[in-house]
């Protein structure tokens, strides 16, 4: 459920980038509408930012990546005979 929330958000990220590059062309800087917007994608992204680590701290979301710390090979303890 909480990865569906987060790519719904990304998608309205990225609407809101389309759409406000339309007023950006359509109103050659005569309204708001450019502003309003970019206001939209900031509190979308920020929704996405506390939505990710949200999932981190209760569980639902895991850090996989190589760099991020987890044993990938045999246990020390393993390879002792």
């Amino acid at each position: 459920m909480l990865k569906v929330v987060i790519v719904l958000l990304l998608m309205a990220i990225v609407a809101s980038l389309f759409s406000g590059a339309v007023f950006f062309f359509k109103d050659q800087g005569s309204t708001k509408r450019t502003l309003y917007a970019l206001g939209v994608r900031i509190t979308l992204a920020v929704l996405l930012m506390i939505t990710i680590t949200y999932g981190i701290f209760s569980g639902q979301l895991q850090l996989n990546a190589p760099w991020h710390g987890g044993v990938t090979g045999p246990t020390p303890a393993a390879t002792q005979p």
